[in-house]
């Protein structure tokens, strides 16, 4: 069984239940909370969906912005030497530029 699911850019965790003999699942990659669950797998695709477009719909009703999922891309504007030297440094340590800006970005957090 595929452990994940997507629809419009929501990424949801899968699991079954053997006591419920049903599968559900958890919206991971917003804040807000998304829970849906089924009695096959179909069944189980389907109220995904649907608890996203709830979700959607409850948010636009009560006049809140949704959490939408990053997509993982921004651009960064930099000094042409700045860049230059990360390149460099890139080249240096045999992995890509993006490689080098993600491991400096995660020791920053």
């Amino acid at each position: 069984m595929k452990e994940s699911l997507s629809y419009n850019g929501y990424e949801a965790k899968l699991d079954y239940d053997a006591e419920d003999d049903s599968f559900y699942g958890i919206v991971t990659n917003i804040p807000d909370t998304i829970h849906f669950q089924g009695r096959s797998i179909d069944e189980l695709r389907e109220e995904f969906k649907i608890s996203v477009e709830t979700y959607l719909e409850h948010c636009a009703k009560i006049g809140k912005d949704p959490n939408r999922p990053y997509s993982g891309k921004f651009v960064l504007r930099v000094s042409p030497e700045l860049h230059r030297r990360l390149a460099e440094s890139a080249k240096g340590a045999n992995e890509s530029l993006n490689a080098l800006a993600t491991r400096i970005l995660e020791s920053a957090e």
